[in-house]
């Protein structure tokens, strides 16, 4: 609909750095000061790299038939005005627009996560989650990247990893790879955007992913 793309980026850095879930477990556990940490930490990383593609200009690397749809809407809003009840059609129209050309890419990641999240073994990846070694925090992300599950499913997953002695940063770090690098995202993402964008966004969510980790890590 014709929003900047740096915009668009910063939303869909900050989904997945700043868990609802994430944020209540940080808060009931640790007090409201961490849980403030983790926020702004979160914030300022989808900021930044909003900032950033925003100043980049990859807007060539998206879809054809997003940008079509972009230049749809801004020339129709500049014919006319939208009463209440276009928005409402014209969102019913441009959602079922995407729905059609994207429904494919969810059906076969949700399958992909399906055979893979039954088989995650808790005991063994609480053992590599230790804030000992650097390399922790970067081995949580890689070893979340092929689960997918929402926040709500991985949940007693990371509880469990808690218990079991895995710091806290590299639980998070792995509960973020989970919901934001997972293979099926890539999946679904690259119908809407070539592959030098989607490389560009997982880097730059993994990079915050890595910083929240290490920070975490580090204070407590």
């Amino acid at each position: 609909m014709g929003v900047p793309l740096g915009v668009t980026f910063s939303y869909l850095v900050a989904a997945p750095m700043i868990n609802e879930v994430a944020l209540v477990l940080l808060f009931a556990m640790f007090g409201w000061k961490i849980a403030v940490i983790y926020t702004g930490t979160g914030l300022g990383v989808a900021f930044l790299s909003g900032l950033v593609l925003g100043k980049l200009r990859m807007e060539r690397h998206l879809e054809p038939w997003v940008l079509e749809t972009a230049s749809q809407a801004q020339a129709t809003a500049g014919v006319r005005s939208f009463t209440l009840q276009d928005r409402i059609d014209e969102g019913v129209i441009s959602a079922r627009n995407v729905v059609s050309k994207v429904w494919p890419y969810v059906l076969l990641g949700i399958g992909v996560g399906g055979f893979i999240h039954g088989y995650v073994p808790e005991g063994f990846l609480a053992s590599l989650m230790g804030k000992g070694s650097w390399w922790t925090v970067p081995l949580a992300v890689i070893i979340g990247v092929p689960i997918y599950a929402s926040t709500a499913v991985i949940l007693p997953i990371v509880q469990t990893l808690l218990a079991k002695g895995a710091a806290l940063g590299t639980v998070l770090a792995f509960m973020m790879a989970v919901t934001a690098l997972s293979l099926p995202e890539t999946i679904i993402l690259r119908k809407v955007l070539k592959v030098r964008l989607i490389a560009v966004f997982l880097g730059v969510v993994t990079l915050g992913i890595l910083i929240v980790g290490y920070l975490f890590n580090l204070i407590l």
